[in-house]
């Protein structure tokens, strides 16, 4: 590290180099904010020149003078500590504070959030459309989808655990999808671990497919663990789930936004109507509400529910009263 005296030795000989009022001009920009009134994102590559850098800023008309940045790195000892990365310029910061910010490596995080319900493709969608991300499974079979990202095999669906996950610009899509797949296996162990005894599952792979239905079936807290437990005694009973999401996922594209009665009958691995037990994968991202749900089902003797077109469902133990409310709901004019 060089010593304080060697760069305020050469400071001074810049200084005299440029002139006493040039010089004062630049002591008095030291700490005066630069001139933007909302934040702005500069990027630095690199590997790229100190001098390179002052003239993009000054081109942007964030620091006046080129030679005021590198004069004050000089000064400041900061002269091969700037670090590569985007960062975010708030308002209000001096020219002593962006020099700190770029030694700091203190880089703009940008976020994408992975939502509760969504499926696999929905998730890549998001990847791909966010512009902080580098993109590279263009072309990548959803079934070989694991593979390519060096995880264990099987089908990716409900996979990756949905949050928030915030990351630096040119952060390659496979990194978001490993690190959400990590937090899947961790929130899903815990949730395992903590299971109500007797449930009709063997697996947490079982349990992430029951979660799965449970969070496509309903967004209300209220309502979770009552739909599980509806599926739930199902199971047990030896009854078909009968649960729309799933017919709706096995018909895939050719979904046509309502469920037809030719669609209760389509022979997919995922229709519940025609197949007894769980589908084969799950259906979608569950959280973890959805999760400790299906392992924590209330008790009941409902085995039927209806949506009641507000958000909430209408529960039944018999199939009559079931039918009933069917009816209400479901067929007014």
């Amino acid at each position: 590290m060089k010593p304080l005296w060697l760069g305020l030795g050469l400071a001074l000989s810049m200084a005299l180099a440029v002139g006493g009022w040039e010089f004062y001009q630049y002591r008095g920009a030291v700490q005066k904010p630069l001139a933007n009134t909302a934040p702005v994102l500069f990027e630095i590559q690199p590997g790229e020149p100190l001098s390179t850098i002052a003239k993009r800023l000054q081109s942007l008309k964030l620091v006046e003078k080129a030679w005021w940045l590198k004069l004050l790195a000089l000064e400041r000892g900061a002269l091969g500590k700037i670090k590569a990365g985007e960062y975010e310029i708030a308002p209000g910061t001096t020219l002593e504070g962006l020099v700190n910010l770029f030694v700091s490596g203190k880089v703009k995080q940008h976020k994408l959030t992975l939502i509760e319900g969504w499926t696999v493709r929905q998730v890549l969608a998001a990847l791909q459309a966010h512009p902080a991300v580098r993109f590279t499974l263009t072309g990548v079979p959803v079934e070989n989808l694991l593979a390519e990202l060096g995880l264990p095999p099987g089908h990716p669906e409900g996979r990756f655990f949905p949050d928030t996950y915030f990351f630096v610009r040119g952060t390659q899509d496979r990194e978001i999808l490993r690190r959400a797949y990590r937090r899947m296996q961790k929130v899903l162990a815990e949730e395992w671990a903590r299971r109500d005894p007797d449930l009709p599952i063997a697996t947490a792979c079982q349990a992430l497919i029951l979660a799965s239905i449970v969070e496509k079936e309903t967004g209300r807290a209220d309502e979770r663990a009552k739909i599980a437990g509806v599926f739930v005694r199902r199971l047990k009973q030896n009854m078909r789930l009968e649960s729309d999401p799933t017919v709706i996922y096995g018909l895939g594209e050719a979904y046509q936004g309502d469920i037809r009665a030719q669609d209760l009958q389509a022979d997919t691995p995922y229709n519940t109507y025609l197949h007894f037990g769980l589908p084969p994968t799950p259906i979608a991202l569950p959280g973890r509400a959805a999760i400790r749900a299906a392992l924590h089902p209330a008790s009941g003797n409902e085995l039927y529910f209806v949506a009641k077109g507000d958000g909430q469902h209408e529960f039944s133990a018999t199939l009559q009263e079931h039918n009933q409310k069917v009816a209400r709901y479901q067929r007014q004019p």
